[in-house]
């Protein structure tokens, strides 16, 4: 294993993101629309993860085959939690024609940075340029909502996105607790695995709400 911190802290976060998948399937969620991108959400970051940790752990090496394959699949499963994060805001936030306009922009951002991936480069801030916008948007919609309806829940959501960005700044800045053992990639994930514990505590609170956590149907009500 080259990279056994960075490869196992993935995988750990892999098994993170499935038990709040299974947790949110079997949720009695009222409402659905928002607890099915939340799972998509939970998903695509364990499914990067578990891509990312095998690339780190056992094909880090930029020309193997193993990498040319399942480096792009990890940058196309961030393009999909960046989808979900833009669809959970506009949920949130929107009203009907608003929210369909995002909504079709967020796929048409997947579109693109999809072919970008595939026939341009696979760097990864390919990925960070289009998590960072809908990270923000989704923050500023959880902001407005715990301000709709105080939640600690929704609270933990804010918190949780923002250690998000925290931690994007640490793995940017090679911020590292050891160089070669515990290096700016490991502590990301760590940190991040903190945060993602906090956007479900929301996540399960927002699904489960009645009336919804919605500002048009707070604006109607």
């Amino acid at each position: 294993m080259t990279e056994p911190a960075v490869a196992l802290t993935d995988y750990g976060l892999a098994i993170e993101c499935a038990v709040f998948v299974i947790a949110l399937a079997r949720l009695d969620a009222r409402d659905r629309e928002l607890c099915f991108w939340f799972i998509v959400f939970f998903a695509s970051i364990g499914a990067a993860s578990l891509l990312g940790g095998t690339v780190h752990g056992f094909y880090l090496a930029s020309l193997s085959p193993g990498r040319r394959i399942l480096w792009p699949a990890t940058l196309m499963a961030i393009l999909v939690t960046s989808l979900a994060a833009w669809n959970i805001a506009a949920v949130l936030q929107l009203e009907g024609r608003k929210a369909a306009l995002v909504r079709r922009l967020a796929i048409a951002q997947l579109v693109l940075f999809s072919l970008v991936v595939l026939f341009v480069t696979s760097k990864f801030y390919v990925g960070i340029i289009a998590y960072l916008p809908s990270t923000f948007f989704l923050l500023c919609a959880f902001i407005a909502a715990n301000r709709r309806r105080p939640d600690p829940a929704i609270r933990w959501g804010v918190t949780g996105l923002a250690l998000t960005l925290v931690a994007a700044g640490v793995q940017r800045l090679h911020v590292s607790i050891h160089p070669v053992y515990f290096n700016h990639n490991a502590l990301y994930h760590v940190i991040q695995g903190a945060a993602l514990g906090m956007i479900f505590v929301a996540a399960r609170s927002i699904s489960r709400a009645w009336p919804p956590i919605r500002r048009r149907h707070d604006i109607e009500t």
